[in-house]
């Protein structure tokens, strides 16, 4: 039975016993980027090469958020504010827990990816810019996301009817239009070095 603080610290895995374990450190890996920018294909890939390399790794995306722990949210300015905050609460406990947490949303205002790299454990944050022009994502439209904007089917749509906010300065833009999705995942693996 525990009794006080003390023993509850005394039982605690530290970042250190975790990164010594796994050989890596935890960190969150930020990809934001327009809707077709690449996001959750490139997340996806990265998952699987960095867990070919024995890390653990996990991914979060919109969809899986939105469907369960952030589905009470719209897509209204404080909505998706929250969502990220939320997001980064997520990241954040996954890198503690010494996973490489790759989180992939479009979040579009630079306040917001503010937020979460303060939440993520400090110098373990790394913002990726999926940077691709917005009639190349229309063009890719997956999900006939930017049809239904056009058509006002879909209200505050980012890059048609609600800003996106490019960063100024990421830790890693990937020109999605230009280069290869097996050029960013090498590019972003040898960031990734850096931080975990």
């Amino acid at each position: 039975m525990v009794t006080s603080n003390q023993d509850l610290e005394g039982r605690t895995v530290s970042a250190a016993l975790r990164a010594a374990r796994n050989g890596h450190t935890g960190a969150v890996v930020w990809f934001t980027g327009l809707s077709g920018s690449g996001k959750s294909t490139l997340a996806g890939l990265l998952e699987r090469a960095l867990f070919e390399q024995g890390k653990q790794v996990c991914v979060l995306d919109g969809d899986n958020l939105r469907r369960g722990l952030c589905s009470d949210l719209t897509f209204s300015p404080e909505d998706r504010k929250e969502n990220i905050r939320r997001a980064g609460e997520v990241a954040k406990l996954f890198a503690e827990a010494g996973f490489i947490c790759i989180a992939a949303f479009i979040s579009p205002y630079g306040s917001e990816r503010e937020l979460a790299r303060g939440i993520a454990p400090e110098g373990k944050f790394l913002e990726v810019y999926l940077h691709a022009p917005l009639e190349v994502c229309e063009q890719r439209d997956p999900k006939g996301l930017y049809a239904k904007a056009r058509t006002g089917e879909i209200k505050d749509f980012t890059g048609v009817s609600a800003p996106y906010e490019p960063p100024r300065q990421p830790d890693l833009e990937l020109r999605t239009d230009l280069l290869s999705i097996n050029e960013c995942v090498a590019l972003v693996l040898a960031k990734i070095n850096v931080v975990a």
